[in-house]
């Protein structure tokens, strides 16, 4: 039925006992053995085959292991021991099982000796791409399997956070000034206290993490990252020359700012940046713009997009409208002739929003360099 969407989102409580079980480093799983027992607890992806003694000696009544290489004594004492035990997967370009988001120094390993064809990124989209068709139910429970440890870690790493999506298109260069003011809008909701999320690809999405990675910086940083990365203005016709050009930003000031990236191996053509310091990729593309948009609790930046961007407001706006994840949050449309005369978005949307208390919650402003000050704005007002 149109309009009502049942809560599926766990008790809070539920939640957080929920990740108090899981073990997704070797510490922890050393601080939970010395308490005595494994009981109720879930590994992830963890490399046990130097505990074997512990395993031995342990209760693992009802846990269950995901991704745990251990010695095959280990692994037959724990089934016989009530634990649910789902082996790695041998040749696989990627972890289904992981307990982490991803970092841009996983996902491009292998890029400066090797190129781009050769990181896991890679592997793991030409991987995709065999098996998306070939009605492997195998094959498609793996992507399941990751992408819901994906939502899980993403969850874990955004709890407590302020998030604010800017979304844009993919197609905005290096060196054009819509980047860099994109790349600003990143740095100064980063410095206002925000967790900037992304789509965490190429354009408008690469530029907003990269505001945030040089938020911590002098602001004459990022113009010089902003001069470096023009001389590879396109991830066509080399993604390897392009990220390069992003990780030698990096390594000129490393540590930068945090943010979060959200793309999808869907769109295998466009690589993921590498300014987004926590990346949560996934196979599903639908479930990825819809977590995506409703993590984003400060609200959302649309910059000047196409298609793709026009589908995101909506995916935004419809919840807003119906208020089914609680009150509506900020939408803030950046470039008014964009979105009232190329692609004349506003006025539906304002359309929508009449008489609702999601009016109090839109706004289109002329330049992005107005969009803070319109999103302090929006979360002020009271809807009605």
């Amino acid at each position: 039925m149109a309009g009502v969407q049942p809560n599926s989102e766990p008790p809070a409580s539920h939640h957080h006992r929920a990740h108090d079980r899981e073990i997704e480093s070797l510490q922890e799983f050393d601080r939970v053995i010395a308490s005595g027992s494994l009981a109720g607890h879930r590994v992830q992806s963890v490399d046990l085959t130097d505990r074997t003694f512990a395993l031995l000696s342990t209760d693992t009544t009802e846990s269950v292991f995901l991704g745990c290489p251990m010695e095959p004594d280990a692994a037959a004492k724990v089934r016989a021991g009530g634990a649910l035990v789902f082996p790695p997967i041998p040749d696989l370009p990627f972890d289904p099982y992981r307990g982490s988001l991803y970092g841009a120094d996983e996902l491009f390993e292998g890029l400066v000796d090797a190129g781009y064809d050769a990181t896991p990124d890679a592997r793991t989209y030409h991987w995709y791409e065999e098996t998306k068709s070939d009605g492997d139910i195998f094959a498609s429970m793996l992507r399941s399997i990751h992408d819901d440890a994906v939502s899980d870690a993403l969850d874990e790493h955004l709890a407590g956070a302020q998030v604010v999506g800017i979304m844009g298109g993919h197609a905005l260069e290096r060196g054009s000034a819509a980047y860099a003011g994109a790349a600003r809008l990143g740095r100064r909701l980063t410095r206002d206290g925000l967790t900037v999320a992304t789509g965490g690809g190429p354009g408008a999405m690469e530029a907003a993490n990269l505001g945030a990675y040089a938020a911590p910086f002098e602001d004459d940083m990022l113009d010089s990252a902003l001069e470096l990365l023009s001389k590879a203005p396109r991830f066509t016709p080399s993604i390897t020359d392009w990220a390069r050009a992003a990780f030698d930003v990096r390594r000129s000031r490393p540590a930068g700012g945090a943010s979060v990236g959200i793309p999808t191996w869907f769109y295998g053509h466009e690589p993921p940046n590498a300014f987004a310091s926590h990346i949560a990729k996934y196979f599903v593309n639908a479930l990825r713009e819809d977590g995506l948009l409703a993590r984003c609790n400060a609200g959302v930046v649309f910059l000047p997009g196409a298609a793709g961007t026009v589908q995101e407001i909506f995916d935004n706006a419809t919840p807003n409208y119906y208020e089914s994840r609680g009150g509506p949050t900020p939408m803030v449309l950046v470039n008014r002739e964009h979105w009232t005369e190329k692609l004349p978005t506003w006025p539906l949307l304002q359309a929508l929003a009449a008489d609702r208390p999601m009016a109090a919650r839109i706004a289109l402003v002329d330049s992005v360099d107005e969009a803070p000050e319109a999103l302090a704005r929006l979360k002020a007002e009271v809807p009605s």
